[in-house]
């Protein structure tokens, strides 16, 4: 169950890195270094550091905004990792165990916390498999939730989830990033945090696509709620609680994706309603959308489970096999009748 943590004071000694300079890893970073943390910010490109160093901006995904005058910038990796008490991985999926597998003889008493939600391409495996296969030692968890990077760089009241067994991790995450305008919640279940925040990417695609349609509010309403069910369905299957999903990293996430233009999946969503090609759709974002590969693991996994998830198998039909969007649509609807609620207590 998702609880939030006991307010303690912030331990202003500890050490973080984040790696990975897109929008939310960078919105972190600056987090922790408002609240007095000794936060470093790594980044791949040196002529990127140069610049951030220099004005205090990451031009390429958060041109409005001035980072904190505390926050340090860095392209040397180990510089990054060594002596650090919390590793922030913030990569895109596929890039993730590359990254993963330089720090390894970097790391000594360090934890790993996964900023990126996520599944491996090819073997489907989530950002928390990946950590404890290829850092085995370490204690590990993966923040998700509804965390709009501008949003968050506005001070917009905004909350997300830490889940990890580890109760000294959870501490430290909650005394790295918690305040008044930044709530930090907890919870057990890794699994379940962590496909909803890699699952809402689908249906922030599918909502993005179907606004471009301009399609009406009841037709947004029963996009939402069947999401959700088809989250929940295949999380349940896998291991994860159904309670998780009607929490931050699940329906929280979910709401916050699916409405707003500052999602990065909408957006790509919305240009592919509108007959972009992937590939000029991706061009013109300029980040990555997570939800494009997320919608062929998810599939992969549903088929081998038998899982009923027909949203996402409209938009692989659309996407990945050029089917036409409005019979896919017309099809979806008559789906057969099904229950509405997709637990009961009994479930839980």
């Amino acid at each position: 169950m998702l609880t939030p943590t006991r307010k303690n004071k912030v331990q202003k000694s500890l050490k973080i890195c984040v790696l990975g300079g897109g929008s939310f890893g960078t919105a972190m970073a600056n987090l922790a270094a408002s609240n007095r943390c000794d936060s470093t910010l790594w980044v791949r490109s040196a002529r990127a550091v140069k610049y951030m160093k220099n004005n205090q901006i990451n031009k390429d995904y958060l041109p409005d905004h001035k980072l904190h005058d505390q926050l340090k910038y860095t392209s040397d990796l180990e510089e990054a990792v060594k002596g650090k008490d919390i590793v922030f991985v913030a990569v895109p999926s596929h890039a993730f165990r590359g990254v993963l597998q330089s720090i390894a003889p970097m790391i000594s008493a360090q934890a790993v916390v996964s900023l990126t939600k996520g599944i491996e391409k090819d073997t489907i495996a989530l950002m928390s498999q990946v950590i404890a296969e290829e850092l085995p030692q370490v204690p590990f968890g993966v923040i998700s939730g509804p965390n709009l990077a501008t949003e968050i760089m506005n001070k917009v009241p905004s909350a997300t989830v830490i889940a990890s067994k580890s109760a000294p991790l959870k501490n430290a995450v909650y005394s790295a990033l918690n305040s008044p305008i930044f709530q930090v919640f907890t919870s057990d279940d890794v699994l379940g945090v962590e496909l909803g925040g890699s699952l809402k990417n689908i249906y922030a695609v599918a909502m993005g696509m179907a606004d471009a349609y301009e399609i009406g509010e009841n037709t947004r309403s029963m996009i939402l709620t069947r999401a959700l069910a088809e989250m929940s369905r295949l999380g349940s299957h896998m291991g994860a609680s159904p309670l998780t999903f009607l929490g931050l990293s699940g329906v929280g996430d979910l709401f916050a994706t699916c409405s707003s233009n500052l999602s990065r999946n909408y957006r790509m969503g919305h240009m592919l309603g509108q007959g972009l090609s992937i590939k000029k759709a991706s061009k013109k974002l300029g980040q990555t959308a997570e939800g494009i590969n997320t919608i062929q693991q998810a599939r992969v996994k549903a088929q081998e489970l038998g899982i009923f998830m027909p949203i996402t198998d409209a938009l692989y039909e659309i996407i990945f096999e050029d089917k036409p969007p409005l019979a896919v649509a017309f099809d979806l609807l008559d789906e057969g009748q099904r229950s509405d609620v997709e637990f009961s207590l009994s479930d839980l």
